[in-house]
């Protein structure tokens, strides 16, 4: 009876063959997580656990990727990850290398609207000098908005248990997806060659 032959693995050899697995069969991935165990050393790398409600996994950002982010990292923080899938051989533990973070949910929302109006305060929009006085009450009111969602009814229903006899033009307009900015902003260019509304909402 022949025993085939054996293939004997060093530790040092099934760690980097494992390391390699991993890193070719996953490539980049997004993990979304809340971050714990956040480890700031003097190196300027991020060491970190993922985790959800069932799992966790342990995390590294290094000191390039950390200079680029837009927020500070803390605990209880829940973000989104894209990071390559790896092994740290020396111990034998899987983990993520990060290259990229960004808040997640609300918070990520949160961000870009604070970056956006920090941007346009920069370009003195919200200057009081630039600021005109709204007519009370408004000849007429325009509202750019979709013309079937539930925003322009509950407009409508407001203005006219309040103002009654005011009259309204609604400017039909997208609100979702990559058209929609530019909609708004023909329909309110149209609304100022118009010059028939005192007021936008």
């Amino acid at each position: 009876m022949n025993t085939p032959p054996r293939t004997i693995y060093t530790v040092t050899e099934l760690n980097g063959s494992v390391r390699l697995l991993l890193s070719s069969h996953f490539g980049t991935i997004w993990v979304e997580g809340e971050i714990s165990n956040l480890a700031l050393p003097s190196s300027g790398h991020l060491y970190f656990t993922l985790k959800d409600q069932d799992a966790q996994v342990r995390c590294a950002l290094f000191k390039g990727s950390a200079r680029s982010l837009l927020f500070k990292p803390a605990n209880g923080m829940r973000v989104l990850a894209r990071a390559q899938v790896g092994l740290y051989e020396p111990r034998g533990e899987y983990q993520l290398i990060v290259d990229y973070l960004e808040e997640a949910g609300d918070g990520a929302l949160r961000r870009a609207f604070e970056i956006l109006k920090a941007k346009l305060a920069g370009e003195g929009l919200f200057d009081t000098k630039r600021k005109k006085p709204i007519p009370v009450p408004p000849r007429c009111v325009g509202v750019i908005t979709s013309p079937t969602g539930a925003a322009v009814q509950d407009i409508l229903s407001v203005l006219k248990r309040r103002f009654p006899a005011l009259p309204v033009i609604v400017f039909p307009v997208k609100v979702q997806g990559n058209e929609a900015k530019h909609e708004i902003a023909r329909a309110i260019a149209l609304a100022d060659r118009l010059q028939q509304c005192d007021a936008l909402i």
